[in-house]
């Protein structure tokens, strides 16, 4: 089963677009073992009640499998290994 890693983000956060990028980074070299989605909690009230579910209070942050594991954008590499650790 793949690896679930949620992206929280917004359109006017300066730090997302280099959290989206390490999560795109991280699939293309891990293909199917994860499954990257990117939440825009400015655009849906849903994808904002998953946030307030996780208690995210800052973005970006990144959920792997239901664990919020980094707040702010990881190095590409940071966000690699940690998920190769957990495969």
């Amino acid at each position: 089963m793949a690896i679930k890693v949620e992206v929280f983000s917004t359109n006017s956060c300066p730090h997302c677009p280099a959290a989206i990028e390490a999560a795109q980074e991280a699939k293309d070299k891990l293909g199917d073992a994860i499954d990257v989605e990117v939440l825009k909690i400015d655009e849906s009230n849903e994808n904002r009640e998953k946030a307030i579910g996780y208690q995210i209070m800052a973005v970006p942050t990144i959920v792997i499998d239901g664990e919020v594991t980094f707040v702010g954008a990881p190095m590409p590499d940071e966000l690699i290994d940690k998920l190769e650790s957990l495969l």
